[in-house]
């Protein structure tokens, strides 16, 4: 390959992600490898089997909580969110209430 090659031309251009690579495969679990589904501590950014039981990390012990996975190159949520009925109800029954004040009082005045 001559000096003017893609991959020559644009060797300092991405040093930062280069660098971070470097450092994700010194992460705990990497060597072993792994499969496609594994997922990565949010604490030590070990890799987690995507079949994991435990509550916490293999490697540094941290609680495993949340949703919310860290994978590859992109954060997934598994788990559906709660409804947000509860909190979307308030709001209507207060619009609900000063409604039904409103009317009672035109009712009143009329």
């Amino acid at each position: 390959m001559s000096d003017s090659h893609w991959s020559r031309a644009r060797r300092e251009a991405n040093e930062e992600a280069l660098d971070y690579y470097r450092q994700r495969s010194r992460a705990p679990g990497v060597a072993e490898g792994g499969a496609e589904r594994n997922y990565y501590c949010m604490e030590c950014d070990g890799v987690v089997p995507f079949d994991h039981r435990g509550a916490s990390c293999p490697h540094c012990g941290t609680a495993l909580e949340g949703a919310a996975k860290r994978y590859f190159n992109w954060v997934e949520i598994n788990e559906p969110p709660h409804s947000e009925l509860a909190v979307l109800l308030k709001p209507v029954l207060v619009v609900l209430g000063v409604l039904l004040v409103v009317a009672l009082l035109v009712w009143w005045w009329l």
